[in-house]
């Protein structure tokens, strides 16, 4: 699998349909360098500062246990219109180019990972991430939800919580707060720090001391 960085010019990646001979691969090179790069647009979350002042409203408490907890709890993904469910949705819109067929899969286009710099142009390397993930949430009070509460988190495309990421950057972030993991380009580490407490304001949900600290931190450097 290669690595799914670079700050400076993003690569473009089609991880399971690149079985190709060294000089095809050499003859597309320059054409893939120059393929547009999207620029993933989920809601524009709140400024810095009114993140700090979010941030200071939050319930500090200590995570809860993940007791009773599975993913099946937050029902997703839900059909948002016609034969779109939430995943392709986003993949539509945090892509460049987007093609889709009668079902409303996305059969071409170019989707870029702010989380990395990467680019990918197989919507199969692509995840929808949680900006907070649902364990994560479920540790901070989603566990008191209803199921339909729980719904509309997973699937919610009106606040800054789902945004189109190479995958296994994806995987790597986990149920992890930014205490544990942040976006390994520097660069995109305060809006995420802004999605991340927009998200946690709206529904309420606590953070711990740690995860309070952290977000201060890049907050403040905003």
């Amino acid at each position: 699998m290669p690595a799914a960085t670079g700050t400076r010019t993003p690569r473009v990646y089609a991880r399971r349909t690149a079985v190709l001979a060294a000089a095809a691969a050499l003859a597309a090179g320059a054409a893939l360098i120059t393929a547009p790069a999207a620029a993933a647009a989920p809601p524009t979350p709140v400024d810095a500062a009114t993140a700090r002042t979010y941030l200071g409203r939050l319930t500090v408490q200590a995570e809860g246990s993940l007791t009773g907890y599975s993913r099946a709890k937050f029902p997703h993904w839900i059909t948002q219109s016609g034969t779109c469910n939430t995943r392709e949705v986003v993949l539509k819109r945090d892509g460049v180019n987007v093609t889709t067929d009668s079902s409303c899969a996305a059969t071409r286009g170019s989707w870029y990972s702010p989380y990395d710099g990467a680019t990918w142009t197989a919507a199969s390397d692509v995840d929808i991430d949680h900006i907070v993930p649902l364990a994560e949430a479920w540790r901070s009070g989603a566990n008191n939800w209803t199921t339909p509460q729980r719904q509309g988190f997973a699937n919610d495309l009106t606040r800054p919580q789902l945004i189109a990421v190479t995958d296994n950057v994806n995987q790597a972030k986990g149920d992890k707060d930014p205490a544990k993991w942040l976006p390994s380009q520097t660069s995109y580490r305060c809006t995420y720090a802004r999605m991340w407490v927009d998200v946690k304001h709206y529904y309420k949900l606590t953070v711990d001391s740690a995860e309070k600290s952290a977000l201060q931190g890049i907050l403040n450097d905003c």
